[in-house]
């Protein structure tokens, strides 16, 4: 039964964009607050002249980015190939069933097979040859 003053069909789409949204944002969210209450600690603690243990600074630059090296890019190069070659190898499969199902899947499996290639590629030419601690 239709309400008379509203669409319920339009809550499906809105209900999968909150979702995806608050997938994007949460966690961010939540990263930040641990961050700002971590540094109030920190600041508390060096304003009452107490000294900073080496765990919380080690903490502290874990999540520090660092720039790719040649084993990392080669791991990833080789994992997105594993994709590719897994939903082509899917589309094969599904293939004996409906023959019109294989190309587009083997055209789909290219995408992330070729950023794969991309990623090995780019381990032989990266400057960071050895793994940062």
């Amino acid at each position: 039964m239709d309400h008379p003053f509203f669409d319920f069909t339009i809550l499906i789409p809105i209900t999968f964009f909150i979702m995806i949204g608050a997938i994007v944002i949460v966690p961010s969210w939540l990263k930040s607050r641990e961050r700002r209450e971590m540094q109030a600690t920190l600041r508390t603690a060096i304003d009452k002249g107490q000294p900073l243990p080496a765990e919380i600074i080690d903490a502290m630059t874990k999540n520090v980015k660092v720039a790719p090296t040649s084993q990392s890019d080669l791991r990833a190069g080789v994992i997105w190939l594993a994709v590719g070659l897994g939903i082509a190898a899917f589309g094969y499969m599904v293939g004996f069933e409906d023959s019109d199902a294989f190309q587009p899947l083997v055209g789909i499996g290219s995408i992330p097979a070729i950023i794969g290639l991309a990623y090995i590629a780019l381990s032989f030419v990266n400057p960071n040859k050895f793994k940062q601690p």
